[in-house]
């Protein structure tokens, strides 16, 4: 992996949850334990619906009394429409936050050259803002939040290359990868990338989230694949011995992200998306024992 850079992420932005309620109001809602978030650890959490299905994914990290939500820049509006709805009588207030940059530190020695430990999560001030180790996988570097003209003091990398490493780690990047309302968390990994917490108290969607894990109804996941020619448009079908098993993300550079059936990835069946040749593999942090469990 190359030595430590960094590149900025434009497709992100930054919603501020000010006031004395605001982790009572978002812990009704959300799907990881606000409780949790401080200075010095960040979250990964989603917004869902009330049938369980996905709208809005983001960071959650404390800041100078705030709560900051590090989420999709295009679809920060929504997200902000969405928790408001539910704001009624709690003293909450959420703004965007235009001022902030978000960038990502990467590659060798990241979490050495930010002064940061393995531990997903694990975050400090920095600068006139704040660093935290990707609290989805470690391997993902270190998310800065900082006033946009800020220096990061590292050579700079294009997105490509980060995206390239997000998607070999089988990591997905909300709307590229998920779909609004129709997504359910676990197959796209948020129990073992850190998204769900297991004993927190209710929020929305909790119920169709946890019924899926206990009953080991997942029988799709979003896996990487890697593309032998042109890479497939999102939402292209994939099929094996003729029957469809999936349906392509995001890609870039010979790789991608496929929502796949499970069973046929296990057993080794020939994957194609048109005329192009895929080759899927779980990546190690993904869970597949006994998901086939029942077939169908």
């Amino acid at each position: 992996m190359p030595e430590a850079s960094f590149a900025l992420l434009d497709n992100r932005g930054v919603l501020a949850v000010s006031g004395t309620d605001r982790r009572s109001f978002l812990q009704g809602l959300v799907s990881n334990d606000v409780e949790k978030v401080g200075p010095a650890q960040a979250r990964y959490a989603a917004l869902l619906t009330a049938q369980g299905k996905y709208l809005h994914d983001f960071m959650m990290i404390e800041f100078d009394e705030a709560i900051w939500l590090e989420a999709e820049a295009e679809r920060l509006s929504d997200l902000k429409r969405r928790l408001s709805i539910y704001r009624l009588r709690a003293k909450a207030a959420l703004d965007e936050q235009p001022e902030l940059a978000v960038a990502v530190v990467f590659g060798a020695g990241a979490l050495v050259a930010m002064d940061l430990s393995e531990e997903p999560g694990a975050a400090r001030p920095f600068g006139s803002g704040i660093a935290f180790v990707d609290p989805r996988l470690a391997a993902l570097g270190v998310r800065c939040i900082l006033p946009a003209l800020a220096s990061i003091g590292l050579a700079e990398s294009g997105f490509h290359a980060y995206d390239r490493l997000r998607i070999e780690l089988g990591i997905p990047d909300g709307g590229r990868d998920l779909v609004p309302e129709k997504s359910i968390l676990l197959e796209a990994g948020f129990d073992e990338l850190n998204g769900v917490d297991w004993q927190k108290g209710c929020y929305i969607g909790q119920e169709l989230t946890a019924r899926t894990k206990y009953r080991g109804l997942i029988k799709k996941r979003l896996m990487p694949v890697e593309i032998d020619g042109p890479a497939p448009a999102p939402g292209t079908i994939i099929t094996a011995d003729g029957r469809e098993v999936g349906e392509m993300r995001s890609a870039r550079d010979g790789r991608g992200l496929a929502l796949l059936r499970i069973e046929p990835v296990v057993e080794g069946k020939q994957l194609k998306a048109g005329d192009t040749a895929l080759v899927a593999s779980a990546p190690g942090w993904m869970h597949l024992d006994g998901a086939v469990a029942g077939g169908g």
